[in-house]
């Protein structure tokens, strides 16, 4: 067989080649602008080579600080197509973790969003190697701004070739991307992409039996740019000629709803916080969303209730996805075995609670305390998970050796794999509750509260325990209205049949709002702090 590089450079001249016409559909701070897949490249082109001219050469780290738009799609290919890294920065991070990443990188040029430009102007005396600073922004004009050198975003791509060569002669092994993981303890962690890695990430995502994104579809990545590739849905769909919506900044339920309707949306992506936002919109608003045929969710383990009430409520597919920034993120994914048509409802549910099955490509192991567990629903271990889209290591950092053992990723899930190979995540192994020697999950007691018809969102911690060691508290939000009278007994009540005496709450907290990640996750760290100051510990 042939031996041709698997590169980036393929999916954009694939996309100008056969899908010219194609449409990207990009919110910006001024409105809604469509370009087609040939102007994108053209952009593309242009910017690759006002990018050289500003003397980024192969190997060097470009960042982006930007929103999903259009802006932000063609830097994902005019940056790895010169040859050079897409390092794409989580703006939702602390100033000090942002200052740390541009660091350790060694960014040399920076794309940044123009209302991102008071963050970085914050910070610009203590980034160590950034040459230039080029401002993306509708205005015709450079902002007002303390950055230098700083370069207008339309200006230098005016001033750029469209007829750009993209490089041919890449290792596929070399980098293409990079991002860092949205660390709770300590300085994030980098991980780099390979161009062979994410080019075999997109096709996997475009498996019948994943996410099966194709020409036909139209994607809206809510999931942020910035966030392990919006999930490798914005290289995937270009390669595919998928048509793409991009949200842009400061979206809202009510305006993902308009755009879903509008541009006749059929796959979106995001964490669960984002759908239960959704859900609360279309229980009040009508919409006709009957494009839709797959809600994407990962991030963290979405709630039945919630699923349910896509489906039965709204009419709405629902997939579960489970993957990590090491993992590219795509590692497995919800779906129903053909002879599974026959089973009842609720079997149904209960698979499509779990995060899913392996994708085609990569291997995994469940390692428990005395080495692999059975495949039997019940016993748990860590998810350990090795491939061509796996990181083999952490970007200059010594805590590779914590994670990168013998060969495979330890994801530091909690796991339990069912008969039928389906994965459910039970927590992360710094969030299982230990009580009287025994587990407890965090996670099916947060999906058992956020069945409740009054609960919003709820999580679970733990707290130490004279004598057990430690005990779980449950932390929840009410929804609005009549449902803030429900009280503490009546949750009690409704966990009860659900599980043995010794796993419920030792406490339920009533919150105004439960603090989150920069990716949408529930905040534990900071969660359990504010727990232990209220139950008085």
């Amino acid at each position: 067989m042939m031996n041709t590089p698997l590169l980036l450079t393929q999916m954009i001249e694939r996309a100008e080649r056969y899908y010219p016409k194609k449409e990207i559909v990009s919110r910006t701070e001024s409105g809604i602008s469509r370009f087609t897949y040939k102007e994108m490249a053209s952009r593309a082109r242009r910017l690759a080579s006002a990018l050289e001219k500003l003397g980024v050469e192969e190997g060097d780290k470009v960042g982006t600080l930007a929103w999903n738009h259009h802006r932000h799609l063609e830097a994902y290919f005019a940056i790895p197509c010169s040859g050079a890294v897409l390092h794409t920065i989580n703006i939702r991070l602390a100033p000090q973790h942002i200052i740390y990443i541009i660091n350790h990188a060694e960014d040399k040029v920076l794309l940044i969003d123009s209302d991102i430009l008071p963050l970085i102007e914050r910070v610009k005396d203590q980034l160590t190697t950034v040459k230039a600073f080029v401002i993306m922004t509708d205005s015709d004009t450079l902002p007002e701004t303390s950055l230098s050198p700083a370069y207008h975003y339309e200006t230098i791509l005016a001033e750029g070739d469209p007829h750009h060569p993209f490089r041919d002669d890449l290792d596929e092994n070399a980098p293409a991307g990079m991002c860092y993981t949205s660390a709770t303890t300590g300085n994030p962690k980098g991980v780099v992409y390979s161009h062979r890695g994410i080019v075999l990430h997109s096709m996997a995502l475009g498996l019948a039996d994943t996410t099966g994104v194709s020409e036909k579809d139209i994607a809206l990545p809510v999931v942020p740019m910035f966030h392990v590739n919006a999930w490798g849905l914005p290289f995937a769909a270009t390669w595919f000629g998928t048509s793409q919506v991009l949200p842009g900044p400061y979206f809202t339920p009510k305006l993902l709803a308009e755009l879903m309707q509008e541009e006749k949306v059929t796959i979106t992506a995001g964490v669960p916080t984002i759908w239960l936002g959704l859900l609360k919109e279309l229980d009040e608003n009508q919409y006709d969303l009957s494009s839709l045929r797959s809600i994407l969710c990962g991030g963290s383990a979405a709630p039945l209730g919630m699923i349910k009430a896509f489906e039965e409520k709204h009419g709405i597919p629902f997939m579960h996805a489970y993957g990590m920034t090491e993992t590219s993120p795509l590692a497995t994914v919800t779906g129903e075995k053909s002879y599974m048509e026959e089973w009842g409802k609720e079997e149904k549910y209960n698979v499509k609670a779990k995060q899913g099955i392996l994708v085609p490509g990569l291997e995994m192991r469940i390692i428990g305390k005395d080495g692999e567990v059975s495949w039997d629903g019940k016993e748990m271990g860590e998810l350990t998970l090795r491939g061509p889209w796996i990181a083999s290591e952490y970007y200059k950092d010594e805590r590779t050796d914590e994670a990168f053992k013998d060969g495979w990723l330890y994801t530091g899930d909690v796991v339990t794999v069912d008969e039928e190979g389906f994965v459910k995540i039970v927590d992360r192994t710094k969030d299982l509750v230990k009580s009287g020697g025994e587990w407890i999950s965090s996670v099916d007691l947060e999906n058992a509260l956020m069945a409740h018809e009054s609960i919003f969102e709820a999580a679970v911690v733990a707290v130490p325990h004279p004598e057990w060691q430690e005990r779980p508290v449950a932390c929840v939000v009410l929804k609005e209205g009549d449902h803030q009278n429900t009280t503490k007994e009546e949750i009690y009540e409704f966990l009860k049949p659900q599980f043995a005496k010794w796993w419920l709450p030792d406490e339920i907290l009533f919150f105004e709002e439960i603090p989150k990640t920069s990716v949408g996750k529930f905040l534990k760290r900071a969660l359990r702090d504010q727990v232990k100051e209220r139950v008085g510990q």
